[in-house]
């Protein structure tokens, strides 16, 4: 079994959106997916709540205790979980137990990039991580693309040694879809695909 978290301490940076769509992108290609949610907030619970059952299958799992962590139907294949907004160390590290890998969102700001190199800067001295049994991948949140933002936001993560995996654009398109449990995933229509292919060298290595 393969499991996904998506975490990162500042808050806003999108740790919902970018799980939903990681977990409706794996199901839509047939892997059996749940979607864990470690968040006391328990958003990505609420937006399943909301999931058509036509919609391709995701199995919800509250994971905001730490008694509940790992505890996954048998038929799963993949779990992606949603990190809590305040992630201590001792949390952190139960959590990257559970993956395989850790997908960190951020914007393109100077408070964001701040937070994040602080956030990473912890993590990276766990065991998991440390010994390399669990890949970090960044993804640059409701950018802009090509404007100066972003640009700086590269060059900051490349002198770093964490070059972004993808860049997701800030579109209405997520907000929209969200308020019917869907995702940019769940619809064929050609109007998405340039988003859908934004995620897809992020996805390509989840799938590996």
């Amino acid at each position: 079994m393969r499991t996904i978290l998506v975490a990162n301490r500042k808050g806003g940076c999108g740790k919902t959106t970018v799980a939903t769509n990681i977990a409706a992108a794996l199901a839509a290609r047939g892997h059996a997916v749940a979607l864990a949610d470690a968040d006391r907030q328990k958003s990505a619970l609420k937006w399943l709540s909301l999931r058509p059952k036509a919609a391709a299958r995701i199995v919800g799992l509250n994971w905001c205790k730490d008694k509940n962590l790992g505890d996954t139907p048998t038929e799963i294949d993949t779990v992606v979980i949603d990190g809590p907004g305040a992630l201590s160390t001792s949390h952190a590290e139960t959590l990257i137990g559970e993956a395989n890998e850790i997908v960190v969102p951020l914007l393109p700001s100077l408070f964001d990039t701040d937070s994040t190199d602080r956030f990473l800067a912890k993590i990276e001295k766990l065991k998991k991580v440390r010994k390399g049994k669990a890949d970090i991948l960044m993804v640059a949140n409701r950018v802009r693309l090509r404007s100066q933002a972003l640009a700086r936001l590269e060059a900051h993560q490349a002198e770093a040694g964490r070059p972004l995996m993808a860049r997701i654009s800030d579109r209405a398109a997520y907000s929209h879809l969200a308020s019917e449990g869907l995702t940019i995933f769940d619809s064929a229509g050609r109007e998405f695909t340039p988003l859908r292919n934004q995620w897809q060298p992020l996805l390509l290595a989840l799938e590996v």
